[in-house]
């Protein structure tokens, strides 16, 4: 071969050699557009993003030195990643009437995703329509809220179980910037994504007869989650909501230090929680809501209509001066009083 020929070769080679260099850079750096902050520079819709004023670095900083870890490390609580399904007549071989599932009726996905499995795995990460989205659930805290995996208007990510607790409540991270969004808030307070809150979709805290009765064309979360987990009665390691058994869900004890102690009621009533992207919170007693049906509620200058629906015991949400849905949901009292303290109350 000639020096000519051997020096072609050799330029070709660095060629081909720089163009996948700079394909996977450009390839990769995809995952997260950042600007010099590390913070996502790419526009956010106002129902994506928090706004941040001063006071909100405290409010994260806070969360933040108040985080610890909840015995497992990260992902030693194994999120569901590839979810089966199997029908209802299958349920009802393992479901009691009575047995808590956490229904979601989104985008054409209509399924029951059982408190037994959760309790295991406490994520589970779906895809409808090419949207990722998450079914959470912490059985320290009692809520179940759904997310989407939007971090940015192009970018989703898939959601793990970070090890993390504060005020006793989940601390998810994302698979694309690892930062840490603790469940009830929906925001990032630490990593590349601080700041940044996930659009949410309803989850419908109820029975299986109920939902079930509700949504005869359901589907339910499949026991082959790919796991040796024991989903059967019984197999909850808080204990039960079938009975009082004197197990995490009926005592008033906590595990985990509280950010905030509020004794306005008993650490685990169970309250209808709604905020704003401002932070502004009204906690409604979920009897009381059972008793009065149809409540209007004052969020910060806003109309909140609330409806209750006793076939499936639960309620649905809007902003009653544009019919806006806004999410509300389910929680220990000492949970929603830790992350907002200045909650309202209705009781």
């Amino acid at each position: 071969m000639s020096p000519i020929a051997k020096i072609v070769i050799i330029i070709i080679i660095t060629i081909v050699i720089i163009v996948t260099i700079l394909y996977f850079l450009l390839y990769f750096n995809k995952s997260l557009p950042v600007g010099a902050s590390g913070i996502p520079t790419e526009e956010i819709s106002d129902s994506d993003q928090i706004d941040m004023p001063s006071s909100d670095e405290q409010y994260f900083s806070t969360l933040d030195e108040n985080s610890l870890s909840g015995g497992p490390g990260k992902d030693g609580i194994p999120s569901i990643d590839s979810p089966n399904y199997t029908s209802i007549t299958e349920g009802d071989d393992w479901l009691l009437p009575n047995d808590i599932v956490f229904g979601v009726n989104y985008k054409g996905l209509l399924a029951a995703y059982p408190q037994r499995i959760l309790v295991w795995h406490e994520i589970v990460n779906e895809t409808i329509e090419d949207e990722n989205i998450i079914i959470s659930y912490c059985p320290l805290t009692g809520t179940a809220i759904g997310y989407k995996g939007y971090l940015t208007p192009d970018i989703q990510s898939d959601f793990g179980v970070s090890g993390k607790l504060v005020n006793s409540n989940l601390i998810m991270y994302d698979r694309v910037t690892d930062s840490y969004w603790p469940q009830i808030i929906g925001t990032a307070i630490k990593g590349e994504a601080k700041g940044y809150r996930l659009s949410e979709f309803p989850i419908i805290w109820t029975t299986w007869e109920k939902w079930k009765n509700s949504y005869p064309s359901s589907k339910v979360l499949s026991k082959e989650t790919g796991f040796i987990r024991d989903y059967d009665l019984g197999g909850d390691p808080y204990g039960s909501y079938l009975q009082d058994s004197g197990g995490y869900y009926f005592s008033d004890r906590t595990i985990f230090p509280l950010v905030n102690e509020d004794d306005r009621l008993s650490p685990k009533s169970v309250v209808i929680g709604i905020r704003d992207l401002e932070r502004n919170a009204v906690a409604v007693l979920k009897d009381y809501l059972r008793e009065n049906k149809n409540m209007e509620i004052d969020l910060a200058g806003k109309t909140v209509i609330l409806d209750y629906d006793e076939n499936i015991d639960f309620y649905s949400a809007q902003i009653k001066e544009s019919g806006e849905w806004i999410n509300a949901f389910d929680a220990m009292w000492f949970a929603w009083a830790g992350f907002y303290p200045e909650t309202e109350l209705i009781k």
